[in-house]
């Protein structure tokens, strides 16, 4: 099929290379001048696993081209909608972005082409959508094809994702937009990917209400990390414990920091400003409780480290380890690593910061701090080392060769990824998070 992606950012630049992965024609589009450079040169303007290969395998088979020309997608039968909806001063998710891409899409549709959502939007976005375009062209229909990407994790989601959610419209346009997207799909139903098909609300509030339980979960374990630190629990092995029960499992009960990144702190916000719009706000009151849990960790590690250095930090070193929000990724936003890193810094500490792959998006946004090149850079001579982010890299330390750099042999472990039995044999104090 010929398709067309409008926005080429983290989600717009995978899908597309992806689609054309799958043998598709694609042309993707970006306001962007600088990006759409970098992308036709195949060079990915961020740090994603696999996608540098799929990008340059594409972009050499014919089946990929950038553009900033939105006009140059007329032709396409499928246009995917995947533009940015970033926080608003509000909380709610900022559509200016979506809206600005239907805008500019529209005057290029021909009756049976099918626009897909594949931003997280506020519920009622689509309807409201779906009507401006067919307001202009009766015969295209826009349907609703939520994403489930993990960073570094993004190629493997979008090419073998663990389902396929298409919201539709009822009638003769949801069972062509059906059609329209199983040939889409096609190589991924045939491995056997679940596909559900829904109306457009269900499919928006999809991804929102995975996120804002994914969340939930994850600030419940560093809830009960705070009362195993009272009380002289192992946090960890309490989630490994209640973990074993089918109903709650393991997964996402991972006490440490706490999230961040450019999905999960925004959707829980902009998910309890719609549901306020809709009256029903009180339902969502709890995620006002998930993100205090969130955030407290960041408070609760530099307390900690405080503690460890005698509540004066002016003259003290410390090294970080990790600045991304998670490992696989270089992406610094609402990321737990740079703002503790940060925070240490203004309480006076010299902070040298190290991370794989995130050294340059944080110093763009933090360039108080000093990064440097390696692990041993950023411990030596430090009086507290920190594992913010949990890289294999720094879960495969050798503590004896960091002993053999540090002022002072003390480790705060904020991910709980540490050997905590070496790391004491080589002399270390060692804190975790709720251990």
């Amino acid at each position: 099929m010929k398709i067309s992606v409008i926005g080429c950012g983290y989600l717009g630049a995978v899908h597309a290379a992806s689609m054309a992965k799958l043998g598709h024609d694609v042309v993707a589009v970006d306001v962007d001048p600088v990006r759409i450079e970098r992308l036709a040169a195949g060079d990915a303007p961020f740090f994603e696993p696999g996608l540098p290969e799929i990008l340059t395998e594409a972009l050499a088979s014919g089946r990929l081209r950038f553009t900033t020309d939105t006009a140059e997608v007329a032709g396409a039968r499928v246009h995917f909608l995947a533009v940015g909806t970033p926080q608003g001063p509000t909380g709610a998710a900022d559509v200016t972005y979506v809206d600005a891409a239907v805008a500019g899409l529209v005057p290029h549709l021909s009756d049976g082409d099918f626009v897909v959502g594949k931003s997280t939007v506020p519920v009622g976005t689509a309807a409201r959508l779906a009507a401006e375009v067919t307001a202009v062209v009766p015969g295209a229909t826009l349907v609703w094809n939520p994403e489930f990407l993990r960073e570094g994790f993004a190629v493997r989601d979008t090419i073998s994702p663990d389902r396929l959610v298409y919201g539709v419209p009822s009638g003769p346009a949801g069972q062509a937009a059906v059609a329209a997207l199983d040939e889409v799909y096609a190589a991924t139903l045939a491995d056997g990917t679940p596909r559900l098909v829904v109306d457009l609300a269900t499919a928006e509030l999809v991804k929102v209400s995975a996120n804002a339980f994914l969340a939930t979960k994850i600030s419940f374990i560093n809830a009960m990390a705070e009362i195993a630190e009272v009380v002289g629990a192992d946090v960890t092995a309490l989630a490994d414990a209640i973990g074993h029960d089918e109903r709650i499992g393991r997964k996402f009960l991972n006490a440490g920091l706490g999230f961040g990144g450019g999905c999960l702190p925004k959707d829980i916000r902009a998910f309890r400003a719609r549901a306020t719009e809709l009256g029903v706000g009180e339902s969502l009151d709890f995620l006002a409780d998930v993100d205090a849990i969130n955030l407290r960790r960041r408070a609760h590690v530099v307390t900690l480290a405080q503690e460890l250095l005698g509540d004066v930090l002016a003259g003290k070193r410390v090294g970080v380890l990790g600045l991304a929000f998670k490992p696989n990724s270089d992406d610094v936003r609402d990321s737990p690593a740079l703002d503790i890193a940060d925070r240490l810094r203004e309480l006076g500490a010299t902070v040298s910061a190290y991370d794989p792959q995130a050294n340059g998006t944080a110093a763009r946004v933090r360039p108080e701090l000093d990064y440097v090149g390696s692990v041993d850079a950023a411990v030596q001579d430090a009086d507290l080392v920190l594992v913010l982010t949990e890289w294999t890299e720094f879960r495969q330390l050798d503590p004896t060769a960091v002993a053999s750099l540090v002022r002072d042999r003390v480790v705060i472990d904020g991910r709980n990824v540490l050997d905590r039995d070496a790391w004491t044999a080589a002399g270390f104090t060692v804190r975790g998070m709720g251990r």
